[in-house]
This record gives C-alpha cells, sequence and structure tokens, in this order.
C-alpha cells in the first residue's frame, strides 16, 4: 500500500492548509471570493503621510527569559522597512477573521520588528509600539524534519517530544522560522481536536484546492494507516502539514497564538 496522501476539500473558498482546507465562512469573509481575505503585509499600501514617523521615547521591549513577546495589532497598521523611514506596507488586523497576533523578533526604542502570516515565508516588518498590545508566550515548538518529530519548549526547557508526520519528498514541509497563527477547529474526521495552523506556506502547492493559499498546519494523522506509519518514529507521508496522533496534539491546547514555530532540517 502506498503513502496516505489523500485530498479533502471543505466547502468553496478556504483556507488551505496543506492537506486540508478550511472554510472561509466560519472565519466571517465571503466564502465566494478568497481574495477577499486581507493583502498580504509585504503588499500593502504605502501610507500617505510624507513625513517620517517619530515613535514615542519609550524603552525597548523585552521578552521574558525564556520567552517571546507577542504584539496584537490594533486594527490594520503601518509597517516600516526600518524604525524611522516611511511606511511602505500595511499589516492587516486580523488574517482570516482570526486577529493579528505576531511574534517580535527585534525591538528599538518605541519600535518593533515582527513576523508576518502572509506570504512570502519569512516575511517581517517593523511596527510602532504605540500601534500594538503587548503580550508573551512561555512556548516555542521545533519541528525536526530529520529526526520527523515535533518538540515543545516551556520557558527555554523542553517538556514534550513526539513522533511527526511531515510532508512527502514532493510536497516538503518548509523549512523556516514561523509561528502559530490561530487554533482552529477540525475540519472532518481524522484531524484530532483542532488544527493549529501556522504562518508556514508550501513552496510546492500555491492554490489548494481553489483556496487561494496552502497553509501549513498541524493537525491529526488523518485515518488510522497514517497513524500507524507516524508510529513512534515518524513519517514523511502529508502533502506538507504536521501530522501528530490525537493524543499528542490534544497536549497542544495550551499552545497561544503568536508562539514561535521553527522547522528545522
Amino acid at each position: 500500500m502506498g503513502l496516505s496522501r489523500r485530498r479533502i476539500a471543505v466547502g468553496a473558498g478556504a483556507l488551505a492548509v496543506g492537506a486540508v482546507a478550511l472554510t472561509i465562512a466560519a472565519f466571517g469573509l465571503a466564502t465566494s471570493a478568497p481574495s477577499a481575505a486581507p493583502p498580504p503585509a509585504h503588499h500593502g499600501s504605502p501610507a500617505p503621510a510624507t513625513t517620517v514617523p517619530t515613535a514615542p521615547a519609550v524603552a525597548a521591549a523585552t521578552a521574558p527569559p525564556g520567552g517571546t513577546l507577542v504584539a496584537t495589532t490594533h486594527g490594520a497598521i503601518p509597517g516600516y522597512p526600518a524604525p524611522g523611514q516611511p511606511s511602505n506596507a500595511t499589516v492587516p488586523g486580523s488574517w482570516f477573521g482570526y486577529p493579528s497576533i505576531l511574534p517580535v523578533i527585534a525591538s528599538q526604542p518605541g519600535w518593533l520588528k515582527v513576523r508576518l502570516a502572509q506570504r512570502p515565508n519569512g516575511s517581517t516588518t517593523w511596527v510602532q509600539q504605540s500601534d500594538v498590545t503587548l503580550g508573551d508566550t512561555p512556548y516555542a515548538i521545533v519541528v525536526n524534519l530529520a529526526t520527523m518529530h515535533l518538540t515543545v519548549f516551556d520557558g527555554g526547557t523542553q517538556i514534550l517530544d513526539f513522533a511527526a508526520g511531515i510532508g512527502a519528498p514532493d510536497d516538503p514541509t518548509p523549512p523556516g522560522n514561523y509561528f502559530m497563527t490561530m487554533q482552529y477547529p477540525p475540519p472532518g474526521p481524522g484531524y484530532g481536536p483542532f488544527v493549529l495552523v501556522t504562518s508556514d506556506h508550501s513552496d510546492t502547492i500555491a492554490d489548494w484546492e481553489n483556496s487561494g493559499d496552502a497553509v501549513i498546519g498541524i493537525h491529526g494523522p488523518i485515518d488510522s494507516y497514517d497513524d500507524s506509519l507516524i508510529g513512534t518514529t515518524g513519517a514523511a507521508i502529508s502533502h506538507g502539514c504536521i501530522r501528530l496522533h490525537d493524543a499528542d496534539l490534544a497536549q497542544l491546547s495550551v499552545i497561544p497564538p503568536g508562539t514561535p514555530i521553527d522547522i528545522v532540517n
């Protein structure tokens, strides 16, 4: 029997998550037009202001030990190529109806550099600290494609380690530095208790089932055969998504949006 990599489409107009399509209707967006989603920040329109903004004189934000700062935007906000330069993008206030909660990867007084959920993979921008509300997450996830395991850290200490299904050779899971954007209800049987949607996008699939995107998710094993393939060692069986045993996935329910996810070779 070959590897199980079946396609499933759920409704028209969907947010594609690797081998799963999540209905845009549930996100409160028009189901007839996937393009109704906010435009990627890197394609945003320049801010009309011609003057260079001056951020308030505040100390640079710092993350707690072993944790990551996360920034929740105050709606759609300007993005900047560097602190003090004119805006060249718009950071959407939501992505498929879920708030933009973005990990902070650098800071200067009054400014924050954040990761973005939209294509291309690895997109970042600077935002003014006054345009966001800061929080933090103690968690971090590492997916090792070589060992086919997913590891969870809390405050820098490893707390969980699971065998994982990863992308098969023709649709590999793209490595890089990403984050968890939302926790989404399972779109159907086999996906476990929920799907953790990531900011990672397939490099080989541009448009999954006419959804307008192909986003990598962390979810259940799809069926008992794939569950047996994952076993205790992991397996390369998906269209890019990360698959876990249901019991293992359930332990990730505490992971909040903005949590960093590093996918390494």
